[in-house]
């Protein structure tokens, strides 16, 4: 999700809940994303996604901004769409079971997201995930061509 604000550009990034990148910021947030179920469409999957992270829904029209392959090897596909948040919005992110501590036979129960925030492009590109920032780099490029006097 993006909004054209006084100052810009600004895009709505998250940053992955539980315990592993729980004190890491630069390289560690990410756009909303997840895996498609079985048979499930790349651009629904996206759409399911979204909603089961962030709590809210995508509207379209919709931007392709094509795929990327992470340092581990994870293919991400990516739209984006103009929207924005409610005054007061907290994300209302789904969970996942983990054993925690390692070795503790503990299973405890964390968020997928543990907080989301608008980013201007630069922020975003140093705080995302390395091979994401080519996606803020592909929407950025795209509004500046069709609308070079909304984007700072």
């Amino acid at each position: 999700m993006y909004r054209r604000t006084a100052n810009g550009l600004e895009l709505l990034c998250v940053h992955p809940g539980g315990p592993y990148l729980q004190h890491r910021d630069a390289g560690a947030w990410s756009i909303p994303k997840g895996v498609p179920e079985p048979d499930e469409a790349l651009f629904r999957a996206a759409c399911r996604e979204f909603t089961e992270e962030t709590g809210l829904s995508s509207t379209p029209p919709y931007l392709p901004l094509g795929e990327v392959r992470q340092k581990g090897g994870k293919v991400v596909h990516a739209w984006a769409f103009e929207g924005d948040t409610p005054p007061g919005w907290q994300p209302t992110s789904n969970t996942f079971e983990l054993e925690w501590p390692p070795q503790s036979g503990r299973q405890q129960r964390f968020p997928e997201i543990d907080r989301a925030a608008w980013l201007d492009p630069d922020t975003a590109r140093q705080k995302l995930n390395a091979a994401q920032a080519a996606l803020v780099d592909r929407l950025d490029a795209m509004l500046s061509r069709a609308n070079p006097a909304d984007v700072g």
